[in-house]
């Protein structure tokens, strides 16, 4: 297992040992109420069905190809499109639930404390389902109360993404604008603006807030949220001075509504995207922008990195997606198998070997693709193909910022906790508060939904 930089994931002992039972086929514990027996040999029948879930590429595919194949004779009828919370916990309180969802791990938490979604630790043991090939961090973040409640599928983290000619232009290199110094930063964005005239031509540096709060925060040495995901920490002064540095990167450049003005008027998934028509300086973005970029604009000037600490340290923020099984769904071994087989390594090698003769048969590289099966990220890499530069380095940076990942623990009251920071982010992006006093505000916001949350979870569990 590869070393992760884990501090807001620390798995606790008591769920060490479970997933460590689990691992050994030997359970996690009782049977959950409602429990399933899990047959090895059973054969299925009719219809699972799946929402959130849709075949959109060779990656989806190849997988859900395999996954039904292993199903036998039983139809597969997906609901595509993101999952729709509202109808999804409808659903269930209906008595009408899908067989399986598949949803963003930081939903895992509330969607258990509301008895959503069922345990999976019949479907653990019974399905043979090996933890140990998973992502630490990314199954913590799906463990809620002690007990695995999803079971993970991709990664996703960030790195530093910048325009190379612009900063050769600037005589700057990408070690200006990885976040290593802040100072050197700030001196970067404000040497790659270009504003004649006070309209603004180039974005000096993007930082991508409100949704990477978590990543300058945590960068700055600070837990958004207690390892046990029952207190908040948002108006820590290692938050507010990471907020406050990462807005002020804003203001030196007009202020961010010309940034967001420039930022949206950009073709982001086109030929005529920011860093194509040397619009951006440098951004921290998700990992599989390089695979864009690749496709859309292969001969764009470009720098990558991992983002790193104000130590020179590689961090990223782990996020992705994670199949669960519905409260009253017909069918949850079948279910179980279906998010077994779509995980496993050899579904992966098979999904990468599809994408790696596409992407030969288009001339290009490919750039690789992260899930939260380390076995299958380690095969995967294998595979990888030079682009040369600077496509190689962009390859590089993202392997090395998925060894160095921190996630947010799972809690029951995931979406009020990401309200609460977020809206304070977007006040102060808008003018109408400052740092201390938005973080403050979310900080009440934030702790009263988890302290409600926990204790309905607690009153649940009581009777």
């Amino acid at each position: 297992m590869r070393s992760r930089l884990v501090r807001w994931s620390v798995v606790p002992m008591s769920l060490a040992l479970a997933l460590s039972g689990c691992a050994k086929g030997t359970g996690g514990g009782a049977r959950p109420a409602g429990g399933v027996t899990y047959d090895p040999s059973a054969t299925f029948h009719g219809t699972l069905s799946i929402m959130g879930f849709g075949t959109g590429d060779e990656i989806g595919k190849v997988r859900a190809d395999r996954a039904e194949a292993a199903l036998g004779g039983m139809d597969v009828k997906l609901a595509e499109g993101d999952l729709d919370i509202q109808q999804f916990l409808s659903s269930v309180a209906a008595g009408s639930a899908p067989d399986l969802v598949y949803a963003n791990r930081d939903q895992i938490g509330t969607f258990a404390s509301r008895g959503a979604i069922v345990p999976l630790t019949d479907c653990v043991k019974g399905e043979g389902v090996d933890t140990t090939m998973f992502d630490q961090n990314a199954l913590a973040q799906v463990t809620f109360g002690g007990a695995v409640y999803a079971i993970p599928e991709f990664n996703q983290v960030q790195i530093t993404m910048a325009d190379s000619s612009l900063l050769d232009k600037a005589g700057l290199t990408i070690a200006d604008v990885n976040g290593s110094s802040w100072e050197s930063l700030s001196a970067a964005a404000t040497k790659l603006l270009q504003a004649p005239g006070g309209k603004l031509k180039v974005i000096g540096f993007d930082s991508k807030l409100p949704e990477f709060l978590p990543l300058w925060a945590k960068a700055n040495g600070a837990d958004l949220l207690s390892a046990d995901g029952k207190t908040a920490q948002l108006n820590s002064p290692q938050v507010v001075k990471a907020l406050e540095f990462a807005v002020g990167l804003y203001t030196a450049q007009g202020g961010f509504a010309k940034v967001k003005a420039a930022r949206d008027s950009a073709d982001f998934f086109g030929k005529g995207n920011q860093f194509a028509k040397h619009e951006l300086g440098a951004m921290p973005m998700e990992q599989w922008y390089v695979n864009v970029l690749n496709d859309v604009s292969p001969e764009a000037t470009l720098a990558f990195d991992t983002f790193r600490t104000p130590r020179g340290e590689p961090i990223a923020y782990s996020s992705g997606s994670a199949w669960a099984v519905p409260k009253g769904a017909k069918n949850p071994q079948a279910a179980c198998r279906f998010a077994k087989t779509m995980t496993l390594v050899e579904s992966w090698k098979a999904a990468a070997e599809a994408r790696v003769a596409k992407r030969k048969q288009d001339g290009k590289p490919f750039t690789g693709i992260l899930t939260a099966n380390d076995r299958a990220d380690e095969e995967i890499r294998k595979m990888v193909t030079s682009g040369g530069r600077p496509w190689d380095s962009g390859v590089q940076a993202m392997y090395e910022a998925n060894d160095h990942t921190f996630s947010l623990p799972a809690n029951p009251a995931d979406n009020e906790f990401k309200t609460a920071w977020q809206d304070a982010v977007n006040r102060v992006l808008n003018g109408q508060e400052k740092p201390q006093q938005a973080l403050d505000r979310a900080q009440r916001d934030a702790q009263a939904a988890l302290d409600k949350a926990w204790a309905e979870w607690a009153d649940k569990k009581t009777n």
